[in-house]
């Protein structure tokens, strides 16, 4: 079955920077546009970052624009964030999310299939 495995959050002071990945297992990950969504304590979940499969188009929201950076490694199944900049407001769980095989990458959380189970970032002011 689709597993994704999120690592790298942590704790970090406003200001600094964070990776975070997530390792995928259990399904053709060169095929499959991947996210980033968080969810910070009595929110709702919110887009943060997408790629594309193929030609690996980036979307962000403008929350993180300029700020955070995503990409991918087909050879070891494995998408990062690069989160740098960080402010107290991106304190969440960020969870990895895929979406199904060969469809177009979609900036709706709705749109993804597959969830790992999350990685706690905090920002300390």
């Amino acid at each position: 079955q689709v597993q994704l495995v999120e690592s790298g959050g942590g704790l970090v002071q406003a200001g600094g920077s964070l990776r975070l990945s997530c390792a995928a297992s259990g399904l053709t990950f060169s095929n499959y546009a991947m996210a980033w969504v968080r969810q910070a304590p009595g929110k709702e979940r919110e887009f943060v970052a997408a790629i594309s499969w193929g030609v690996r188009s980036t979307y962000y929201a403008d929350s993180v624009k300029g700020r955070f950076s995503i990409s991918r490694d087909n050879a070891k199944k494995t998408v990062y964030l690069e989160m740098n900049s960080l402010k107290p407001e991106d304190t969440a769980v960020y969870y990895c999310a895929a979406r199904g095989s060969r469809l177009p990458v979609v900036t709706t959380i709705s749109g993804y299939d597959y969830w790992g189970q999350g990685t706690q970032v905090t920002v300390s002011s």
